[in-house]
């Protein structure tokens, strides 16, 4: 998504402190400040008009003083958790089946709890976009962030930087 986005012409906010891998060979297009939403919110600042990567938990966490486009990006929990076990599996650390049985219901509740609590907020609009419809139909999904975001993204390269081959846990 923040490929895309980029492609678009939206600029993302992001530091380089996580280096591309092969888990993530384009990148991870973070910004390490994200992860103390919870203790301060300052930089938001360098925010405005850029895009932003933060994952659902941190969500709550932002000031109501500011607008919110937010893209939640779906993808199946199996899919998710095969990931991060190829992560962890590169990293030289073993993965624990047991422990996906554990974390699924959990990471699950997360992602309801931020979409319940953003869909409650007067200053957030949100879209849904579910990461399989970003492959099977890229101009689709792509137009549709277009329009949720104004309207003023170049769509067509937002497509193209759209990459069946990094879709390696599939999930059906």
């Amino acid at each position: 998504m923040m490929q895309m986005l980029q492609a678009g012409g939206l600029e993302p906010l992001t530091d380089g402190v996580r280096k591309p891998d092969p888990d993530n060979p384009r990148g991870y297009f973070e910004f390490e400040k994200v992860k103390n939403l919870p203790a301060g919110s300052s930089w938001l600042t360098q925010a405005e008009g850029r895009a932003v990567k933060i994952v659902s938990p941190l969500l709550s966490h932002l000031p109501p003083e500011y607008e919110y486009r937010i893209i939640f990006m779906r993808r199946a929990m199996a899919e998710i958790l095969a990931s991060q076990a190829e992560m962890l599996t590169r990293a030289g650390r073993e993965a624990d089946p047991a422990e996906n049985d554990r974390l699924a219901p959990v990471f699950a509740r997360q992602i309801e709890e931020a979409e319940d609590w953003t869909a409650g907020q007067a200053n957030i609009k949100f879209i849904r976009i579910n990461y399989r419809d970003v492959l099977d139909r890229p101009e689709k999904e792509a137009e549709r962030i277009n329009q949720f975001l104004g309207g003023r993204l170049k769509v067509a390269e937002m497509v193209k930087v759209v990459d069946p081959n990094l879709y390696r846990q599939r999930n059906g």
